[in-house]
């Protein structure tokens, strides 16, 4: 199978995600992190650039790892120790990184809020969540109990979840972010909801539910990131005709 060229990969994904339009945190860092020679004959996918995911891509002879949580989220520097071995490692078996935070959370197919809600059956899909000056997620009017809805979110992640259950037994607005914004709960709840879904949230974000009179489920920040890699990765390789495989490397957090 011929190589697909990196370049052609990278210039389509920016624009398939917006890489450039959509504002992110300062060391999200979007787009191609590491280049590699050139080409791309098989892609890895993973949420999250570490060691453990270098390795386990150069494992699977992968040249391009895609990931949602990229290198560069605090400074790095000096590349020395387990840096240097990163460094090495990418250098030395060809391994390309491209990620992408909230482009890809944002993607209205491939991202992981629309893939999360179409997999736990959320539909009539509104934007929602408005930060950055952007809406990062999404809402849906439903009728389902939270006790149902927290068991289908954990027949989809296959572990178990945490339901705050401040808000009314039957759901009728849901909204979903996927990742870490329980600490905006209060955000969810100024919106309209009455159940709110993310992955992860600090300790006393179960007292200002119960204050606000607002469900959270909070269904794990690595298992509501895994939809979009997945996703993109599968995309990319009918689109560019390459092999793709997923590196689960859960976190349980």
């Amino acid at each position: 199978m011929k190589d697909a060229a990196l370049s052609a990969l990278v210039k389509y994904s920016d624009r398939l995600l917006r890489t450039r339009e959509v504002t992110d945190y300062e060391g999200a860092v979007n787009g191609l992190q590491v280049e590699n020679s050139g080409g791309v004959s098989r892609i890895a996918a993973a949420v999250d650039a570490s060691l453990a995911t270098i390795r386990k891509a150069i494992d699977e002879r992968a040249d391009l790892l895609l990931v949602h949580h990229g290198l560069f989220w605090s400074k790095r520097h000096p590349w020395t120790g387990k840096n240097f071995e990163l460094m090495r490692l990418l250098l030395e078996n060809d391994l390309a990184i491209y990620s992408s935070h909230l482009p890809l959370d944002m993607h209205p197919t491939l991202g992981n809020n629309a893939q999360l809600c179409a997999s736990i059956g959320l539909r009539n899909l509104k934007p929602f969540f408005r930060m950055k000056e952007q809406f990062l997620g999404l809402q849906s009017t439903a009728s389902v109990t939270r006790d149902e809805l927290s068991r289908r979110l954990a027949n989809v992640m296959k572990s178990e979840v945490k339901l705050i259950p401040g808000g009314p037994q039957t759901c009728k607005r849901i909204g979903v972010v996927t990742g870490g914004a329980g600490a905006e709960v209060k955000l969810a709840a100024a919106e309209g909801v009455d159940t709110f879904i993310t992955g992860e949230g600090p300790h006393w974000t179960y007292a200002l539910a119960e204050e606000l009179g607002v469900n959270v489920i909070y269904a794990g920040h690595y298992a509501t990131e895994t939809f979009g890699v997945k996703a993109l990765a599968a995309h990319l390789s009918k689109k560019f005709r390459v092999p793709w495989v997923f590196l689960d490397h859960p976190t349980g957090l």
